[in-house]
Protein backbone atom coordinates (compact mmCIF):
# COMPACT_ATOMS: atom_id res chain seq x y z
CA UNK A 1 0.00 0.00 0.00
CA UNK A 2 1.40 3.39 -1.04
CA UNK A 3 1.63 5.87 1.83
CA UNK A 4 2.46 9.53 2.29
CA UNK A 5 6.13 10.26 3.03
CA UNK A 6 7.95 13.45 4.00
CA UNK A 7 9.03 13.79 0.35
CA UNK A 8 5.38 14.40 -0.61
CA UNK A 9 5.60 17.79 1.12
CA UNK A 10 9.11 18.78 0.09
CA UNK A 11 8.30 20.89 -2.94
CA UNK A 12 9.96 18.82 -5.69
CA UNK A 13 8.92 16.23 -8.24
CA UNK A 14 7.42 13.85 -5.66
CA UNK A 15 5.09 16.54 -4.30
CA UNK A 16 4.22 17.75 -7.79
CA UNK A 17 3.32 14.20 -8.82
CA UNK A 18 1.06 13.87 -5.74
CA UNK A 19 -0.74 17.09 -6.62
CA UNK A 20 -1.16 16.26 -10.29
CA UNK A 21 -2.06 12.58 -9.85
CA UNK A 22 -4.44 12.87 -6.90
CA UNK A 23 -5.42 16.41 -5.89
CA UNK A 24 -6.09 17.82 -9.36
CA UNK A 25 -8.06 14.70 -10.24
CA UNK A 26 -10.65 15.62 -7.60
CA UNK A 27 -10.45 19.42 -7.52
CA UNK A 28 -10.31 22.00 -10.28
CA UNK A 29 -12.73 22.80 -13.07
CA UNK A 30 -13.61 26.17 -11.51
CA UNK A 31 -13.30 28.21 -14.67
CA UNK A 32 -11.28 30.77 -12.69
CA UNK A 33 -9.06 33.12 -14.68
CA UNK A 34 -5.99 31.56 -13.03
CA UNK A 35 -7.33 28.22 -11.74
CA UNK A 36 -5.96 25.58 -9.41
CA UNK A 37 -4.78 23.61 -12.44
CA UNK A 38 -2.29 26.36 -13.35
CA UNK A 39 -0.38 25.62 -10.12
CA UNK A 40 0.79 29.23 -9.88
CA UNK A 41 1.64 30.89 -6.57
CA UNK A 42 -2.00 32.03 -6.19
CA UNK A 43 -5.32 31.71 -8.00
CA UNK A 44 -7.41 34.49 -9.56
CA UNK A 45 -11.20 34.71 -9.82
CA UNK A 46 -13.16 37.86 -10.66
CA UNK A 47 -9.95 39.89 -10.30
CA UNK A 48 -9.52 38.65 -6.71
CA UNK A 49 -6.21 36.92 -5.99
CA UNK A 50 -6.57 34.12 -3.44
CA UNK A 51 -3.93 32.09 -1.60
CA UNK A 52 -3.94 29.54 1.24
CA UNK A 53 -0.76 28.28 2.88
CA UNK A 54 -0.10 26.00 5.86
CA UNK A 55 3.11 26.25 7.89
CA UNK A 56 4.59 23.36 9.84
CA UNK A 57 8.22 24.43 10.20
CA UNK A 58 10.29 22.51 12.74
CA UNK A 59 11.43 23.96 15.07
CA UNK A 60 8.93 26.80 15.39
CA UNK A 61 11.75 29.21 16.34
CA UNK A 62 14.91 29.34 14.22
CA UNK A 63 17.76 31.81 13.58
CA UNK A 64 16.29 34.90 11.95
CA UNK A 65 12.62 34.01 12.30
CA UNK A 66 9.81 31.84 13.58
CA UNK A 67 6.63 30.16 12.39
CA UNK A 68 4.62 33.36 12.93
CA UNK A 69 6.75 35.58 10.71
CA UNK A 70 6.97 32.77 8.18
CA UNK A 71 3.19 32.34 7.97
CA UNK A 72 2.52 36.02 7.29
CA UNK A 73 5.45 36.62 4.93
CA UNK A 74 4.88 33.41 2.97
CA UNK A 75 1.28 34.20 2.13
CA UNK A 76 1.91 37.88 1.42
CA UNK A 77 4.74 36.94 -0.93
CA UNK A 78 2.73 34.36 -2.87
CA UNK A 79 0.05 36.98 -3.59
CA UNK A 80 2.66 39.57 -4.56
CA UNK A 81 4.32 37.13 -6.99
CA UNK A 82 1.19 37.41 -9.18
CA UNK A 83 1.65 41.19 -9.37
CA UNK A 84 -1.26 41.68 -6.97
CA UNK A 85 -1.49 43.94 -3.93
CA UNK A 86 -2.17 41.85 -0.77
CA UNK A 87 -5.02 43.44 1.21
CA UNK A 88 -6.07 41.01 3.98
CA UNK A 89 -5.13 37.76 5.71
CA UNK A 90 -6.79 35.01 7.71
CA UNK A 91 -5.01 32.85 10.26
CA UNK A 92 -5.92 29.40 11.56
CA UNK A 93 -3.99 27.97 14.51
CA UNK A 94 -3.69 24.26 15.34
CA UNK A 95 -2.05 24.34 18.76
CA UNK A 96 -0.53 21.28 20.39
CA UNK A 97 -1.47 20.52 23.98
CA UNK A 98 1.40 21.58 26.22
CA UNK A 99 2.59 24.50 24.09
CA UNK A 100 3.80 27.18 26.54
CA UNK A 101 1.62 30.29 26.49
CA UNK A 102 4.81 32.35 26.38
CA UNK A 103 5.72 30.65 23.07
CA UNK A 104 2.25 31.40 21.66
CA UNK A 105 2.53 35.04 22.67
CA UNK A 106 5.98 35.26 21.09
CA UNK A 107 4.55 33.89 17.83
CA UNK A 108 1.61 36.30 17.92
CA UNK A 109 3.89 39.28 18.53
CA UNK A 110 6.04 38.20 15.59
CA UNK A 111 2.97 37.94 13.34
CA UNK A 112 1.79 41.37 14.46
CA UNK A 113 5.18 42.91 13.67
CA UNK A 114 5.33 41.23 10.23
CA UNK A 115 1.79 42.35 9.39
CA UNK A 116 2.76 45.94 10.19
CA UNK A 117 5.92 45.59 8.10
CA UNK A 118 3.89 44.36 5.13
CA UNK A 119 0.96 46.73 5.73
CA UNK A 120 -1.42 43.75 5.52
CA UNK A 121 -3.52 42.61 8.47
CA UNK A 122 -5.25 39.49 9.79
CA UNK A 123 -9.01 40.08 9.82
CA UNK A 124 -10.44 36.66 10.70
CA UNK A 125 -9.31 33.18 11.73
CA UNK A 126 -9.78 30.08 13.85
CA UNK A 127 -8.05 28.24 16.71
CA UNK A 128 -8.01 24.52 17.49
CA UNK A 129 -6.11 22.48 20.11
CA UNK A 130 -4.99 18.87 19.54
CA UNK A 131 -3.38 16.23 21.72
CA UNK A 132 0.42 16.30 21.97
CA UNK A 133 1.89 14.69 18.86
CA UNK A 134 4.68 15.41 16.39
CA UNK A 135 3.55 18.89 15.36
CA UNK A 136 6.39 20.52 17.25
CA UNK A 137 4.12 22.97 19.03
CA UNK A 138 1.74 24.33 16.40
CA UNK A 139 0.74 24.53 12.78
CA UNK A 140 -0.51 27.79 11.26
CA UNK A 141 -2.65 28.17 8.15
CA UNK A 142 -2.60 31.65 6.67
CA UNK A 143 -4.81 32.60 3.75
CA UNK A 144 -4.91 35.91 1.95
CA UNK A 145 -6.57 37.95 -0.76
CA UNK A 146 -5.13 40.53 -3.11
CA UNK A 147 -6.30 42.82 -5.89
CA UNK A 148 -5.17 44.39 -9.15
CA UNK A 149 -3.30 47.64 -8.79
CA UNK A 150 -1.87 50.49 -10.83
CA UNK A 151 1.69 49.19 -10.55
CA UNK A 152 0.68 45.92 -12.25
CA UNK A 153 -1.08 47.84 -15.02
CA UNK A 154 2.00 50.02 -15.59
CA UNK A 155 4.23 46.95 -15.68
CA UNK A 156 2.12 45.29 -18.37
CA UNK A 157 2.06 48.48 -20.47
CA UNK A 158 5.88 48.56 -20.29
CA UNK A 159 6.19 44.88 -21.28
CA UNK A 160 3.98 45.46 -24.34
CA UNK A 161 6.36 48.17 -25.56
CA UNK A 162 8.95 45.46 -26.11
CA UNK A 163 7.09 42.29 -27.08
CA UNK A 164 3.62 40.73 -27.37
CA UNK A 165 2.10 39.97 -23.99
CA UNK A 166 -1.42 38.59 -23.54
CA UNK A 167 -1.52 37.85 -19.80
CA UNK A 168 -3.28 40.07 -17.26
CA UNK A 169 -1.15 38.70 -14.42
CA UNK A 170 2.46 37.79 -13.65
CA UNK A 171 2.47 34.03 -14.27
CA UNK A 172 4.91 31.11 -14.47
CA UNK A 173 3.90 30.61 -18.11
CA UNK A 174 4.83 34.13 -19.29
CA UNK A 175 8.57 33.63 -19.93
CA UNK A 176 9.77 33.95 -23.55
CA UNK A 177 13.06 33.69 -25.45
CA UNK A 178 15.47 36.44 -24.44
CA UNK A 179 13.84 37.32 -21.13
CA UNK A 180 16.46 37.85 -18.43
CA UNK A 181 16.44 35.97 -15.11
CA UNK A 182 17.24 37.95 -11.95
CA UNK A 183 17.53 36.78 -8.35
CA UNK A 184 17.11 39.34 -5.57
CA UNK A 185 19.78 37.91 -3.28
CA UNK A 186 21.66 34.96 -1.83
CA UNK A 187 20.24 31.45 -2.15
CA UNK A 188 19.78 28.83 0.57
CA UNK A 189 19.88 31.01 3.70
CA UNK A 190 16.49 29.99 5.12
CA UNK A 191 16.86 26.26 4.63
CA UNK A 192 20.31 26.15 6.20
CA UNK A 193 19.16 28.29 9.15
CA UNK A 194 16.29 25.88 9.83
CA UNK A 195 18.56 22.85 9.39
CA UNK A 196 21.05 24.26 11.91
CA UNK A 197 18.21 24.64 14.42
CA UNK A 198 16.82 21.16 13.68
CA UNK A 199 20.11 19.32 14.06
CA UNK A 200 22.12 21.63 16.31
CA UNK A 201 24.79 22.13 13.64
CA UNK A 202 27.46 24.76 14.13
CA UNK A 203 28.72 25.89 10.75
CA UNK A 204 31.28 28.30 12.20
CA UNK A 205 28.98 31.29 11.69
CA UNK A 206 25.38 32.16 12.41
CA UNK A 207 23.39 31.51 9.23
CA UNK A 208 20.16 33.50 9.48
CA UNK A 209 16.86 32.93 7.72
CA UNK A 210 15.97 35.51 5.08
CA UNK A 211 12.22 35.33 5.86
CA UNK A 212 10.58 38.68 5.05
CA UNK A 213 7.49 40.12 3.32
CA UNK A 214 8.37 41.29 -0.19
CA UNK A 215 5.16 43.00 -1.31
CA UNK A 216 6.46 46.56 -1.00
CA UNK A 217 9.62 45.68 -2.92
CA UNK A 218 7.53 44.01 -5.63
CA UNK A 219 5.33 47.09 -6.01
CA UNK A 220 8.47 49.20 -6.48
CA UNK A 221 9.74 46.85 -9.19
CA UNK A 222 6.40 46.74 -11.00
CA UNK A 223 6.48 50.53 -11.22
CA UNK A 224 9.82 50.21 -13.05
CA UNK A 225 8.07 47.77 -15.40
CA UNK A 226 9.02 44.99 -17.78
CA UNK A 227 8.44 42.06 -15.40
CA UNK A 228 6.73 39.01 -16.91
CA UNK A 229 7.25 36.33 -14.23
CA UNK A 230 8.04 36.24 -10.50
CA UNK A 231 8.47 33.45 -7.99
CA UNK A 232 9.63 33.15 -4.39
CA UNK A 233 11.93 30.11 -4.50
CA UNK A 234 10.72 28.30 -1.38
CA UNK A 235 10.63 24.47 -1.17
CA UNK A 236 12.95 23.03 -3.81
CA UNK A 237 14.79 26.34 -4.09
CA UNK A 238 15.94 28.09 -7.25
CA UNK A 239 16.21 24.81 -9.14
CA UNK A 240 12.55 23.94 -8.63
CA UNK A 241 11.36 27.46 -9.49
CA UNK A 242 13.29 27.61 -12.75
CA UNK A 243 12.12 24.16 -13.80
CA UNK A 244 8.50 25.17 -13.16
CA UNK A 245 8.99 28.22 -15.37
CA UNK A 246 10.65 26.17 -18.10
CA UNK A 247 7.90 23.55 -18.11
CA UNK A 248 4.98 26.00 -18.06
CA UNK A 249 6.49 28.54 -20.47
CA UNK A 250 7.88 25.85 -22.80
CA UNK A 251 11.31 27.49 -23.01
CA UNK A 252 14.81 26.55 -22.01
CA UNK A 253 16.65 28.54 -19.35
CA UNK A 254 20.41 29.08 -19.22
CA UNK A 255 21.87 30.27 -15.92
CA UNK A 256 25.47 31.00 -15.03
CA UNK A 257 26.83 29.51 -11.82
CA UNK A 258 29.31 32.36 -11.31
CA UNK A 259 26.44 34.87 -11.19
CA UNK A 260 24.30 33.08 -8.58
CA UNK A 261 24.80 34.77 -5.18
CA UNK A 262 25.42 32.29 -2.36
CA UNK A 263 26.91 33.18 1.01
CA UNK A 264 30.29 31.59 1.67
CA UNK A 265 29.15 29.92 4.89
CA UNK A 266 26.03 28.54 3.20
CA UNK A 267 28.11 27.16 0.34
CA UNK A 268 30.60 25.59 2.76
CA UNK A 269 27.82 24.02 4.86
CA UNK A 270 26.16 22.58 1.76
CA UNK A 271 29.46 21.06 0.62
CA UNK A 272 29.97 19.43 4.03
CA UNK A 273 26.42 18.01 4.02
CA UNK A 274 26.33 17.03 0.35
CA UNK A 275 23.43 19.41 -0.35
CA UNK A 276 22.95 21.47 -3.52
CA UNK A 277 22.27 25.07 -2.39
CA UNK A 278 20.17 25.62 -5.52
CA UNK A 279 17.67 23.07 -4.16
CA UNK A 280 17.42 24.66 -0.71
CA UNK A 281 14.39 26.82 0.09
CA UNK A 282 14.35 30.57 0.65
CA UNK A 283 11.66 32.72 2.26
CA UNK A 284 12.73 36.29 1.53
CA UNK A 285 13.97 36.20 -2.05
CA UNK A 286 12.33 36.61 -5.45
CA UNK A 287 13.27 35.24 -8.86
CA UNK A 288 12.23 37.58 -11.66
CA UNK A 289 11.74 37.14 -15.40
CA UNK A 290 12.02 40.49 -17.18
CA UNK A 291 12.17 41.67 -20.79
CA UNK A 292 15.84 42.28 -21.65
CA UNK A 293 15.36 45.98 -22.28
CA UNK A 294 14.37 46.56 -18.62
CA UNK A 295 16.71 44.11 -16.87
CA UNK A 296 19.36 46.64 -15.83
CA UNK A 297 16.72 49.03 -14.48
CA UNK A 298 15.11 46.28 -12.42
CA UNK A 299 18.55 45.22 -11.14
CA UNK A 300 19.37 48.80 -10.12
CA UNK A 301 16.03 49.19 -8.32
CA UNK A 302 16.64 45.93 -6.45
CA UNK A 303 20.12 46.95 -5.35
CA UNK A 304 18.73 50.19 -3.88
CA UNK A 305 16.70 48.12 -1.40
CA UNK A 306 17.83 46.26 1.71
CA UNK A 307 16.28 43.03 0.41
CA UNK A 308 17.94 43.27 -3.01
CA UNK A 309 21.44 44.53 -2.28
CA UNK A 310 22.98 41.25 -3.54
CA UNK A 311 20.77 40.97 -6.64
CA UNK A 312 22.23 39.55 -9.86
CA UNK A 313 21.18 38.85 -13.43
CA UNK A 314 21.91 35.12 -13.60
CA UNK A 315 20.75 34.06 -17.08
CA UNK A 316 18.07 34.16 -19.74
CA UNK A 317 15.36 32.16 -21.48
CA UNK A 318 16.35 30.19 -24.60
CA UNK A 319 14.60 28.38 -27.44
CA UNK A 320 17.41 26.15 -28.71
CA UNK A 321 16.88 23.68 -25.83
CA UNK A 322 13.98 22.89 -23.49
CA UNK A 323 15.67 22.25 -20.12
CA UNK A 324 17.18 24.36 -17.37
CA UNK A 325 20.93 24.39 -18.07
CA UNK A 326 23.64 25.51 -15.65
CA UNK A 327 26.86 26.93 -17.10
CA UNK A 328 29.42 25.89 -14.50
CA UNK A 329 32.31 27.87 -13.07
CA UNK A 330 34.75 26.01 -15.35
CA UNK A 331 32.72 26.74 -18.48
CA UNK A 332 30.96 23.40 -18.91
CA UNK A 333 27.21 22.93 -19.03
CA UNK A 334 24.92 20.51 -17.22
CA UNK A 335 21.17 20.09 -16.94
CA UNK A 336 19.77 21.44 -13.68
CA UNK A 337 17.07 18.83 -13.18
CA UNK A 338 14.02 19.47 -10.98
CA UNK A 339 14.81 18.27 -7.45
CA UNK A 340 13.01 15.29 -5.96
CA UNK A 341 12.34 17.55 -3.00
CA UNK A 342 13.97 20.10 -0.74
CA UNK A 343 16.85 18.36 1.08
CA UNK A 344 15.86 20.04 4.35
CA UNK A 345 12.54 18.71 5.77
CA UNK A 346 9.85 20.97 7.26
CA UNK A 347 11.39 24.32 6.40
CA UNK A 348 8.01 26.04 6.11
Amino acid sequence: MERITMAHGAGGTVMNDLIKKYILRHFGGSGAEVPLEALDDSAVINDIVLKSDSHAVKPIFFPGGDIGRLSVAGTVNDIAMMGAEPIALTSGFVLEEGLPITDLERILESMEKTCREAGVYIITGDTKVVEKSSLGGCVINTSGIGKRNEALERDIVEVKKHRPFNSRWILDSNLRKGDKIIVSGTMGDHGLAVLSAQEGYNFGSQIMSDVAPLNKLVMKLLNVGGIVAMKDPTRGGLSNSLNEWSEKSKVGILIREEKIPIRGDVKAACEILGIDPLEVGNEGKVVIGVVPQKAEEILAALRESREGKDAQIIGEAKEDFSEVVLETLVGGKRILAPPIGDPVPRIC
